[in-house]
Order: C-alpha cells, then structure tokens, then sequence
C-alpha cells in the first residue's frame, strides 16, 4: 500500500462510500478538528500508565471518533449505507459519556470555581484535547442539523475530558487560587 495517492494534489479529497469534496469543505474541516481531537487524547494517553483505567478510557475514547469521522465523512446521500457504533454515532455512544461523567464525578471533588489549567502533565495534556473538541463542536453547530448525534457527542465527550482532567489532578486542585466566577 502506499502513503500517498495524489488525488488530493487537486484540492479535493475522498468521502466514505464515494464523492470527493474539497479539503476546505466544512465536514472536511469539522473532521480535521476531531483528528486533531483524537491525537490530542492520544497525548494526554502517552501521560497516563499503560493499561491504566486512564489509558483504557482514553483508548476507547480514540475509537469512538473513528466512528464519529466516518460518519462526518459520508456524503448526506450515502447516510442509508452507516452501520450503527462502526460508522454512525447512536444515543448508545452519547449515554455511555454520560455514565462516564457521572462515575468520574461520584470518585472526584469537583471544583466550584474556574480551574487554572497545569496542575500536572495528566490534566494539562486533557486540558488541551478538551479544548481541541470543543472547536470540533463549533464547526459541528455551524452546520445545519439532522438526525445525526455527532453534536450531542462532541458536547458530552468536552464535558467528560473536562471531567477526567479534574480527575486525573485529584486533590491538586483545591489549593491552587481559582478564578471567582
């Protein structure tokens, strides 16, 4: 297999099931962001200890945005051929966030004011990917909705790495001076 193709030499590159848009289209875009989101996590999993619940989580987490970029990448003609958790996001995905947040905030003390990010390489590296999401759901929120749950995603997944991050600084938190709202 080679690396290069040289289709994309004309400005445009490939969607899933077929169609070629040009790289600046705004799925293409909305996919950079979330590519850029994945390697961001990926950072922040190089911090944490293999095999660790981090590490596990932050895996999972990676595999899902294969499936969120899929789905992005398919032209609206094409949604019909998306197989549900393999190339389309389900409500499914977007719960499990939720019960993710909601087991990470039972475990953690959570800050009652704005946190100044850098406690410890863990969180600033989350910190980041947090903020690299919440791009990707900005592109996302320019386009018009359907019936896909790649937003509802993205907004759950900023909360969750938000979540981890305070997490993943434990106690560190609570005696560095805060931000008064």
């Amino acid at each position: 297999m080679r690396i290069y193709t040289r289709k994309g030499d004309d400005g445009t590159t490939g969607l899933l099931y077929g169609g070629r848009v040009a790289k600046h289209s705004p799925r293409i875009e909305i996919n950079g962001a979330v590519d850029e989101a994945q390697a961001s996590l990926g950072w922040a999993r190089s911090q944490a200890d293999p095999g660790s619940e981090l590490d596990g989580l932050l895996v999972g987490l990676e595999r899902d945005l294969w499936v969120l970029m899929a789905e992005v990448a398919t032209a609206p003609e094409n949604r019909h051929k998306l197989e549900p958790g393999r190339t389309l996001v389900t409500d499914e995905m977007v719960t499990g966030l939720e019960h993710q947040i909601d087991d990470l905030t039972a475990r953690t003390v959570m800050p009652a004011e704005f946190v100044v990010p850098g406690q410890n390489p863990r969180s600033a590296a989350l910190d980041v990917a947090r903020t690299v999401v919440r791009r990707a759901e900005r592109l996302v929120s320019a386009q018009p909705a359907d019936d896909s749950r790649v937003r509802p995603y993205l907004n759950r997944l900023s909360d969750l790495v938000w979540t981890m991050a305070r997490w993943q600084e434990g106690d560190e938190h609570l005696g560095v001076r805060q931000v008064e709202r």
